[in-house]
């Protein structure tokens, strides 16, 4: 159950959220077929830097686990 907890409350965190949100846009635009370059360069940088810094955390974390 404390697992479940970590990753609920890290999926609460503003970088999640906002990941979320630009996800659904993203979906909503490329539903309409209305996605411009600008918009692909800057959720493509989120997105990177989102899973990027999951990543880390997620070695960081099987790192603590193991000591």
């Amino acid at each position: 159950m404390n697992l479940f907890h970590k990753r609920l409350s890290r999926l609460l965190t503003v970088k999640s959220i906002v990941t979320l949100i630009l996800t659904c846009v993203f979906a909503i635009l490329a539903f309409r077929g209305k996605i411009e370059q600008d918009f692909m360069t800057i959720y493509a940088v989120i997105i990177s830097f989102y899973f990027g810094t999951q990543s880390q955390e997620d070695r960081d974390i099987r790192e603590e686990e193991h000591k």
